[in-house]
C-alpha cells in the first residue's frame, strides 16, 4: 500500500494554488494526482514536519528498485526547472510521485513504458536556493 503523504501548510497552500493556476496546461494527468495526493495527505505544521519528508525545494536521492540506479534531483517550482542542473519542476511526473514522502519510503511512479518502483534514499531539505 501507498504511504500517506505529508506536507507543511506552506507547501500545501502552495500547490492548490498552483494546480489551480495549470487547469488548462499540457500536464492536466500530473495536476490531476498532485491534487489527488494533497486531497489525500497529512497537513503538518511547519515547525514539526519530519526533516526526511520531500517538500518543495527539497534535494532527494531516489533509486530504481529493478535498475538498481540511484539519482539525484531537486524539487522546485515550475518557473525554477532546469533538467542540466537537475532542478525537476513539482509538475513533473517525477516529482508528482514522490513529494510529501519521506526517505525509506517506496512509492510506485506510472510511466507509459510501465510502472516503475522508486526508494527514497535521502533527502536534504537544508540547502537553499542560491541561484
Amino acid at each position: 500500500m501507498k504511504p500517506t503523504p505529508i506536507f507543511c501548510k506552506t507547501d500545501y497552500q502552495l500547490l492548490r494554488e498552483l494546480i489551480l493556476k495549470s487547469k488548462n496546461e499540457t500536464n492536466a494527468k500530473e495536476v490531476g494526482q498532485l491534487s489527488q495526493e494533497l486531497d489525500r495527505a497529512i497537513i503538518s505544521k511547519e515547525n514539526t514536519l519530519d526533516r526526511s519528508v520531500i517538500r518543495i525545494g527539497s534535494q532527494v536521492t531516489i533509486e530504481d528498485v529493478k535498475a538498481n540506479k540511484q539519482m539525484k534531483i531537486q524539487i522546485v517550482l515550475p518557473s525554477l526547472s532546469n533538467v542540466t542542473e537537475k532542478k525537476i519542476s513539482i509538475l513533473a511526473p517525477l516529482s508528482v510521485a514522490i513529494i510529501g514522502f519521506k526517505e525509506n519510503d517506496q512509492v510506485d511512479w506510472e510511466l507509459p513504458a510501465g510502472i516503475k518502483t522508486l526508494k527514497i534514499i535521502a533527502v536534504d531539505n537544508s540547502t537553499s536556493d542560491n541561484s
